[in-house]
């Protein structure tokens, strides 16, 4: 049974503080099916123990008053209450607190984030200790209303951490289980220098909308190319093998119908590529680009050479995260961040 990346396990107490890290979904050749973990920036959730019954909202920090306090209509709210409802029935109630690291509408996981953190906090506020499938579960049902698509690229790495495969998405029993609490999830490795940058510029794109475009035929072509390249992307993190790998980060499914949502993206691409990237695509339904690279400096090379493209191509400025690819998911932490006044 996969199970959370902690150090050590974390008993019943009045409050709890659970980070979650921005996420990659897709990674190019694996719509909806591939994902990989940032170190940061991230999401927290507060959970604390209350005598009320049910689940509800101290306060959202962060998100410019854009998510609902209403517990049932956001996705950290969402998790966190299918988790309660998995404690004995005389379980207290819980009152959270979210603290948004990440931009709505981003591309970076911001509402796997949300749900995942919920999902966890909640979990350890009651001493439940549920099991990393049934997490994934609760997640995904958070996952669903905060971005309206049923997938896992973003929660499964977000609470596993690393670069996962996943095997499906909802189903009878849930999302990405196969019936048992099991999650149909696959964490592959990591090769040791693999790192990221991603550059979100200043827009937003819903994931609800960047989905409205994709439509739901791929041309055949199109669907044995993208095969080819996520089993050739699996193939190289075993081998460990970064030349293979920058053959198969192309997009033949989601990039070349969401590609003119974000401005400048062909010139932010060929910069990172031209930089030395391993490849580079939307990070999601973008307007977030993440590129893949050998070796920390490398990304941050990138990076610079991305953020350029985007103010001289797209007009925009944006924002840089360079990272490892981050071997731990969600997360307790000892405090959540400090808010302003």
């Amino acid at each position: 049974m996969t199970t959370l990346m902690e150090s050590g396990s974390h008993p019943p107490s009045r409050a709890v503080h659970v980070f979650a890290p921005a996420t990659v979904g897709n990674v190019a050749c694996g719509f909806d099916v591939l994902g990989l973990a940032l170190e940061g920036p991230g999401d927290v959730v507060t959970a604390r123990l209350t005598s009320e019954p049910g689940v509800r909202f101290d306060a959202i920090h962060g998100d410019g008053g854009r998510i609902p306090l209403a517990a049932d209509r956001n996705a950290a709210g969402i998790a966190a209450a299918a988790v309660r409802a998995l404690a004995p029935s005389d379980a207290p109630g819980l009152a959270l607190t979210l603290h948004k690291g990440l931009p709505l509408a981003s591309g970076l996981g911001g509402s796997a984030a949300s749900a995942v953190a919920g999902a966890v906090a909640a979990d350890r506020v009651l001493g439940l200790e549920l099991p990393a499938g049934t997490l994934l579960r609760c997640a995904g049902l958070g996952e669903r209303e905060g971005a309206g698509a049923s997938h896992l690229d973003n929660v499964a790495p977000a609470l596993l951490g690393g670069i996962c495969l996943v095997l499906g998405g909802f189903g009878d029993s849930g999302p990405g289980t196969t019936g048992d609490d099991e999650p149909a999830v696959v964490e592959l490795p990591i090769p040791p220098t693999l790192a990221a940058a991603v550059v979100h510029p200043h827009v937003e794109i819903r994931t609800r909308d960047a989905r409205e475009v994709m439509g739901d035929k791929v041309p055949l072509s199109a669907a044995v190319a993208q095969w080819g390249n996520t089993a050739g992307f699996v193939a190289a993190l075993y081998r460990e093998d970064l030349e293979l790998l920058a053959r198969t980060l192309v997009d033949h499914v989601a990039e070349p119908r969401r590609a003119s949502l974000v401005p400048g993206f062909a010139q932010v691409k060929e910069a990172a590529l031209a930089t030395g990237a391993l490849g580079a695509s939307l990070s999601g339904s973008g307007p977030s680009v993440f590129a893949l690279c050998d070796g920390i400096g490398r990304a941050q090379a990138v990076g610079q050479a991305m953020m350029e493209a985007f103010r001289t191509a797209g007009g925009v400025e944006g924002d840089l995260h360079v990272s490892p690819v981050a071997r731990r998911g969600a997360r307790v932490v000892p405090s959540a961040p400090r808010t302003e006044p």
